[in-house]
């Protein structure tokens, strides 16, 4: 019986943190750590038996690696922030993930973060992220980076389509964004690579594995 592995999320109070926490709680392999910047939200997590540590990705990362096996970052600043959090924020927690020895770092991406002049609103923050996956990708961590399309509020379907590069736009559940990224935390599944995902019809387990 392998040893349930802790997994730091960055960006656990947003949206799509809050979904990727559920999953960890309810996986039989990962147990969740949520990354959170202020204290209510901090008992929040606590109150659901979820373990907690605070931190700022604008400030020192390095204890929130303790007892941490793998790292989701799920973080954003909708625009606020992009320099300090979707930028530098991702490059000092994949620093810290560095220096603690992290078996796998799961970024969650962009499309359009490859070409970031693919649109004129939204291309600092498409440059923030290509800079992040770009320092993720020289770090010599194990990585997965997954770059969804535009993300809606549906239900989960469980099931994506998934390439390299897509030549259409699309759009995909938060959830299944979520479920995507802790399919990858495995270390063997999506090693070292950089893949779009949009709704689909192939099961998501299967689609990360293929």
């Amino acid at each position: 019986m392998s040893k349930v592995k802790n997994v730091l999320v960055a960006g656990a109070n947003g949206t799509t943190g809050r979904i990727i926490i559920d999953l960890l709680k309810e996986s039989k392999n990962y147990q969740p750590i949520a990354m959170v910047r202020k204290q209510e939200q901090k008992d929040h997590f606590e109150k659901e038996n979820v373990m907690a540590v605070m931190a700022d990705l604008e400030e020192d990362l390095d204890h929130a690696m303790k007892n941490t096996d793998k790292v989701i970052f799920a973080a954003g600043s909708k625009g606020k922030n992009v320099i300090g959090v979707d930028q530098e924020g991702a490059k000092k927690l994949t620093d810290a993930a560095m220096k603690a020895g992290i078996t796998k770092f799961v970024m969650l991406s962009s499309m359009g973060a490859d070409k970031p002049s693919v649109s004129e609103d939204l291309k600092d923050y498409l440059i923030a992220k290509q800079n992040a996956d770009d320092h993720l990708r020289v770090s010599g961590l194990n990585y997965s980076i997954v770059r969804p399309g535009s993300l809606t509020d549906d239900a989960a379907s469980g099931k994506i389509q998934l390439q390299e590069k897509f030549e259409n736009q699309g759009s995909i559940s938060r959830a299944d964004v979520a479920k995507t990224l802790v399919e990858v935390l495995d270390d063997d599944v999506k090693k070292n690579q950089i893949f779009e995902i949009l709704s689909g019809e192939t099961p998501i387990e299967k689609a990360v594995r293929s």
